[in-house]
């Protein structure tokens, strides 16, 4: 066999299985997305054009959900960043030791979001949890931390927080550790603060690889659904019903499956617009 041919050999499978996992369906719900089609109803799906787009674009509970999945994701990305970083700087700065802690603190990253989920369920429990049970050690009120709309959306971004956190840490740590040591040295020899090296050598260095885990985080957290249906299941109301929770709710529950599948299309075109001005704002921090 040829170069060619082998490579094709040795590709074709990888490629196959990539295009019935994830093209075809997606070109399949793309073509759905255009249908009045119900998994329950029988008879043909007949074809609306861009109906279902204009339903979703226009409604009030829309713009609900995704206030509610815009707020879930700014805080808890941004909580995660901003302790996943100083976790980092705090373990890089450290001689001994430095990998126990490492693995200690990668170990909820290791567990199922389910799992998650259920965990922090019983621990945020208003009668039996752990939490209010330490609440109400040190004389303070129990909280209905899951049912109520004040803080179920919080309690929410506290266990993603605790989940991933690791995740930033990791990426923060692997820049941290490869900043030139004689960046430090030079500067220690002209007497800079502690600060000054932080600003000017340590964060700019370590700036480009954080933003890139912010974005997988954000894309990530953008798409939620296994912790609210685990730990609030959109309650109490909807409170903490993200878009991917709803389109569970309208597939699933109201079998309206073309209008879920112009729900998924539309996510993915916010996703993949988003991430192309991200990368292009990387693009020129790293030429500049």
């Amino acid at each position: 066999m040829s170069d060619r041919w082998l490579a094709v050999t040795f590709i074709s499978p990888a490629m196959l299985l990539l295009l019935a996992m994830s093209v075809f369906p997606l070109l399949w719900a793309l073509y759905l997305s255009f249908t009045d089609y119900s998994a329950t109803r029988g008879g043909p799906a007949n074809f609306i054009g861009f109906g279902n787009y204009t339903a979703i674009l226009t409604s009030a509970q829309v713009h609900t959900r995704a206030l509610t999945t815009l707020i879930y994701v700014v805080g808890a990305v941004g909580l995660q960043t901003v302790l996943g970083f100083g976790i980092a700087y705090l373990i890089s700065r450290r001689t001994h030791g430095r990998g126990v802690l490492t693995t200690l603190f990668l170990v909820p990253m290791m567990l199922s979001p389910v799992v998650v989920g259920l965990f922090w369920r019983f621990m945020l429990d208003a009668q039996f949890g752990v939490v209010n049970s330490m609440l109400g050690s040190l004389g303070l009120g129990q909280v209905e931390w899951l049912t109520r709309q004040r803080t179920a959306l919080l309690s929410l971004i506290v266990v993603d927080t605790w989940q991933w956190t690791p995740f930033i840490m990791l990426i923060a740590l692997a820049g941290l550790t490869a900043v030139p040591k004689y960046l430090y040295e030079a500067a220690s020899i002209d007497r800079a603060s502690e600060w000054f090296r932080f600003r000017t050598i340590t964060l700019p260095l370590v700036w480009p690889l954080l933003l890139i885990a912010v974005m997988f985080r954000a894309i990530e957290a953008f798409r939620l659904f296994d912790l609210v249906y685990i730990l609030t299941n959109g309650g109490p109301g909807v409170s903490t019903e993200t878009l991917s929770f709803h389109i569970y709710k309208v597939a699933f529950l109201g079998f309206n499956t073309g209008t879920a599948s112009a729900y998924g299309i539309l996510m993915v075109l916010v996703v993949i617009v988003l991430t192309q001005f991200y990368l292009r704002y990387l693009n020129k921090l790293k030429e500049g």
